[in-house]
């Protein structure tokens, strides 16, 4: 009998040790400065770096990429998190909650609730677009990283904006109908993503001239989604400009995607 409840309680304890090695360090939610709350996941050690995802997906679209694990194995340590209106985070039905560079500050809350003095960045599609306004407000970013992202955003009236705000608001617009089936299909909060298009924000050439970090400007050679790359790399004086195989879609979950961006980070 005793043997038997030995043999229960070791049982028990692997079961455990199983499931506390399968969870991530750390997944939880904070209330930013709005009351909105934010959905995040801290995984490794290390130096921080703040994965910023595109539209349409959330933070775990960061763990079907190989930049993901390459983070972790090259001992930094990786933040994802899902943007106001994604993934488990709350997503406000009114257009002002996404205003006033909300994402960009829901980020510098998130490091000072970690408490990080310095940190990395990096950003794909309009998850750079992100990034470039944490460029302009936070003196902590130390390296960033905008992937898939061209020199169209600098523009405040962008027409792919207001084309994608406009489709998602029910206007019919053909060359979206398939994104706006897809959020539907998905079940994703439509008028969040609007709101989201509608608030957008642009970063202007001026305030990229001033940028004064280290900089990737980094995108797939079959990618003209967003305007041209290279102009955008060349507003920023500092940053460095490559090319990788691979479209939009599938740029950011490559090996050539992840060998860019773990080099540029380990540089000092």
């Amino acid at each position: 009998m005793k043997r038997h409840l030995f043999v229960i309680a070791q049982l028990c304890w692997l079961s455990v040790v199983v499931q506390a090695q399968s969870k991530p360090d750390s997944v939880t939610f904070f209330t930013s400065f709005d009351g909105v709350k934010i959905h995040y996941e801290v995984k490794g050690f290390g130096d921080p770096v703040i994965l910023i995802h595109g539209f349409i997906v959330d933070g775990e679209s960061w763990k079907r990429t190989a930049l993901y694990n390459d983070l972790l194995v090259a001992g930094f340590k990786v933040i994802t998190l899902d943007q106001r209106g994604n993934g488990l985070s709350d997503k406000p039905h009114k257009p002002e909650a996404y205003e006033k560079d909300a994402e960009a500050r829901d980020i510098m809350e998130l490091a000072d609730k970690l408490g990080i003095k310095k940190y990395s960045v990096v950003g794909y599609s309009r998850g750079s677009i992100i990034a470039s306004r944490l460029l302009v407000f936070d003196p902590r970013i130390e390296r960033t990283v905008l992937g898939g992202m061209g020199a169209d955003f600098t523009n405040p009236a962008w027409p792919r904006r207001e084309m994608f705000y406009k489709a998602l608001m029910g206007e019919n617009i053909p060359e979206l109908a398939n994104a706006v089936q897809y959020v539907k299909q998905q079940k994703l909060d439509q008028l969040a993503l609007a709101y989201l298009q509608k608030a957008q924000p642009s970063t202007s050439v001026e305030e990229l001239s001033r940028i004064n970090k280290p900089v990737l400007v980094l995108c797939g050679d079959r990618d003209e989604d967003n305007g041209s790359s290279e102009k955008l790399a060349s507003l920023v004086p500092q940053a460095l400009y490559k090319r990788v195989p691979g479209d939009h879609n599938n740029t950011a979950r490559s090996q050539p995607f992840s060998d860019q961006v773990v080099t540029f980070l380990k540089k000092k």
